[in-house]
């Protein structure tokens, strides 16, 4: 066959396959069209979806309430270790911090040590002194675990 039968064959095939697709978006362009009964009918049922919704938020403060006051006490334990946690974290992360600058450790251990050498002479030396501190502990106690406001 000659190129220029095959080009033209080619041309007529690629027509006859748009005159096809034409066609068929045509006919499914008015097919998708939606009657205004259908359409009405989804607006009613998103309306009462979005009502259902709205009801369902407006509710959410009760239902939080009443979660909060069923699961009281494990929220408070959770949350109470969560901060601990925390806590330790940071404690843990400045420590290391303040470790890494090269004068500080070495001046806290010092200071450290003379706290306790401080404590060691202050308090537990001497008998009368001793007992001193006993009391100051047992007043700390009773004010802790309210001992003290019972009697």
């Amino acid at each position: 066959m000659p190129p220029e039968l095959e080009t033209d064959t080619t041309v007529s095939a690629n027509s006859d396959t748009l005159n096809r697709d034409s066609t068929t978006a045509s006919s499914v362009s008015t097919a998708s069209i939606p009657s205004t009964d259908s359409t009405s009918e989804t607006v009613e049922q998103v309306k009462r979806v979005a009502s259902q919704i709205v009801d369902s938020l407006g509710e959410f403060p009760k239902y939080f309430g009443e979660f909060f006051q069923e699961y009281r006490r494990p929220l408070l334990a959770l949350g109470l270790i969560f901060g601990a946690f925390i806590s330790v974290k940071l404690t843990l992360a400045i420590l290391e911090a303040i470790n890494d600058v090269p004068v500080l450790a070495p001046l806290f251990e010092l200071i450290g040590l003379i706290y306790s050498g401080w404590f060691i002479y202050r308090y537990l030396l001497k008998a009368s002194n001793r007992s001193e501190l006993a009391s100051e502990m047992n007043a700390l106690k009773d004010q802790i675990l309210g001992r003290a406001s019972q009697m």
